[in-house]
């Protein structure tokens, strides 16, 4: 299936406007979700409750609402914060470039592609090649559903990647947690140098990991499905938080552990399979694979306050 745009924006630069498209980078790939029953194994449904009339409020009677004072809201119909969000500018402008790497992940949010839309393969193409030869990325501000975002726009071998970036004041410090500093000997390090150095790749293959526990998961859920009992598989211990080790000892058993990786470190490197759980073990070959994904219900917005009282400070939309 073809990728469907979200959003059709322009990026905008000195007195360059390059308009583009936006798609989603990312697809989630759901956990395992249980459903809430009765005993008897028939569906229950959720209801909202009016604290005032204590009736049953149902979803098309319901707005949304901003609390400005303890217990008073003002209220939106759904076209007013339509016209809102219509209202908000649909530019994405660059203010700044700066050294690709000067931006610490930490403050990555959601990731988009920006794709050129018509008459913008030029001028999008020219954006490009220019940060892949400058090594630097766009610093951007774009409004999008009632909030403007600080933005990150980067040169990929195939684009441009737009990355949302979170604000200063929405990412915690590691000062906070008051870290007690402590002495490492170059005997230590040199040893954790060496055990580096043997478990080290030259780049990250996301192929090379799948949700192990997804997997056991879902072979317990088809064991359940022809009759069998579930026994839950036994998971390696780990060694206790508060347990004594001798650092020194427990590195060079590791590098022990490891020594015939080196060895065989000329020869081409595969990707390493995960292994499987017991539980897994005991389902057909493939029937994972032809498990279909469960048909989704379409996403109806939660209000975040409406005809309600005692409500959080802000509503979302």
């Amino acid at each position: 299936m073809a990728a469907r745009s979200i959003a059709s924006l322009t990026l905008s630069f000195g007195l360059v406007n390059v308009p583009v498209k936006l798609y989603s980078a990312t697809e989630s790939s759901s956990s395992v979700s249980f459903k809430m029953l009765a005993k008897d194994g028939s569906r229950v449904k959720q209801q909202y409750v009016s604290e005032s009339t204590g009736k049953v409020v149902e979803r098309s009677e319901m707005v949304k609402g901003y609390e400005f004072e303890k217990d008073r809201f003002v209220l939106f119909a759904a076209e007013e914060l339509k016209a809102l969000d219509e209202a908000a500018s649909h530019v994405i402008d660059i203010v700044a470039f700066v050294p690709e790497k000067s931006v610490d992940p930490i403050y990555y949010d959601r990731a988009y592609f920006l794709a050129p839309d018509k008459r913008g393969g030029k001028p999008y193409a020219l954006l490009a090649a220019a940060m892949r030869e400058s090594g630097r990325c766009a610093l951007a501000r774009w409004t999008s559903k009632g909030k403007q975002y600080v933005v990150q726009v980067r040169a990929v071998e195939d684009g441009l990647v737009l990355q949302q970036l979170l604000y200063a004041d929405e990412v915690r410090s590691l000062k906070d947690l008051g870290i007690e500093p402590a002495e490492v000997s170059s005997g230590e390090l040199k040893l954790a140098l060496q055990l580096i150095d043997q478990i080290s790749k030259d780049a990250y293959d996301p192929t090379e990991f799948v949700d192990e526990e997804k997997q056991r998961i879902l072979a317990a859920i088809d064991a359940k499905i022809a009759g069998k009992e579930v026994v839950a598989s036994a998971h390696s211990e780990e060694p206790s938080s508060g347990q004594v080790i001798d650092l020194m000892e427990a590195l060079r058993a590791s590098i022990g552990a490891r020594g015939g990786a080196r060895g065989q470190a000329a020869a081409p490197a595969k990707a390493a399979k995960p292994q499987k759980s017991a539980a897994a073990e005991s389902i057909p070959a493939g029937a994972l694979k032809e498990r279909k994904p469960a048909k989704r219900a379409p996403r109806v917005e939660e209000p975040a306050v409406a005809l309600v009282s005692g409500g959080r400070g802000r509503a979302r939309k």
